[in-house]
């Protein structure tokens, strides 16, 4: 068998600290203006920011879980965590959007006067510190799913505070009450629709599906057209994290075990070639002996 280990890219802890930091202080900012500028949409965005701290908190959790070694009891370390906190994260957003788009129906029924100038001031720090922190994460996006949700989370935050800017403009141009409901209206179906991708693909790692941008049946004639190789079976992908994908198969090589190099090699292709981190490959050589494992069937 061959194995071949992949460790996560750079830290984001700095990044992770900064932006829980800053987006913390904020939060605590918009309420105490929310309640002075008698802002509904201030308090609102206030409990939106609230949850994608707790959500920052989550990922960098997973993040520093996942870098710990592994253990008798969970042989592949706490890797996956790094799963769950997207998958937590997607579902989070989701809720809390719709929280917001509940409230900006309440109020486009029945719209309530508020200070706009406090409000604009207010929701323009709230574009620069979300969209600061959602840079500090652009870089880790392409890579790592738990980045991907982290960076989902702050660039939402910052479109939500652009919003209620463009809002609080409007308002005071045309004394228009109702422009604040249906603008949080809209940004909160664009939130939706960028989070939906997010939640369907951490739900597939979380159910061990093929990462995306891997395709299996291309992995399979890849292993097939090696030196030697008969027959593969008993082909499984998945993800160990969102940054780590894993691989195991059967390969039936008539001629005999083709030596560790081999093996190595084989391991070093498929990293190069589709990224795959963890590559464990089983030889047989007896054609004679059925694998219990070579039915499609059997997993």
């Amino acid at each position: 068998m061959a194995e071949h280990h992949h460790h996560a890219p750079a830290s984001f802890t700095r990044a992770f600290a900064i932006g829980i930091s800053l987006n913390l202080a904020y939060v605590l900012g918009e309420t105490f203006y929310g309640l002075l500028a008698h802002s509904l949409a201030l308090l609102a965005d206030a409990g939106h920011n609230l949850g994608d701290v707790l959500g920052l908190a989550a990922a960098w959790l997973a993040s520093s879980l996942g870098s710990r070694r592994p253990s008798a009891r969970y042989t592949y370390g706490l890797r996956r965590s790094s799963i769950l906190a997207a998958l937590g994260n997607a579902i989070v957003l989701l809720i809390i959007t719709g929280g917001v788009s509940w409230e900006a129906l309440r109020r486009l029924a029945a719209p309530e006067p508020a200070n706009p100038h406090l409000v604009m001031a207010v929701a323009a720090v709230g574009i620069a510190i979300n969209g600061a922190t959602a840079l500090m994460f652009l870089r880790g996006r392409q890579h790592d799913l738990n980045l991907r949700a982290a960076f989902a989370h702050m660039a939402a935050d910052a479109l939500v505070a652009l919003g209620v800017v463009i809002g609080g403009a409007l308002m005071l141009a045309t004394h228009w009450l109702w422009l604040d409901p249906v603008l949080s209206l809209a940004i909160s179906a664009i939130i939706v629709l960028g989070t939906w991708s997010l939640l369907k693909d951490s739900l597939n790692l979380a159910l061990d599906a093929v990462p995306a941008g891997i395709d299996s049946a291309e992995v399979l004639d890849f292993l097939k057209t090696q030196p030697g190789v008969a027959t593969v079976h008993d082909l499984h992908i998945w993800p160990m994290s969102t940054s780590e994908t894993a691989l195991t198969c059967h390969c039936l090589m008539p001629a005999g075990h083709p030596g560790d190099a081999f093996l190595v090699h084989l391991s070093q292709e498929l990293h190069a070639h589709f990224d795959i981190d963890h590559t464990t490959i089983q030889i047989e050589t007896d054609p004679a002996i059925a694998c219990e494992l070579e039915s499609d069937r059997v997993v």
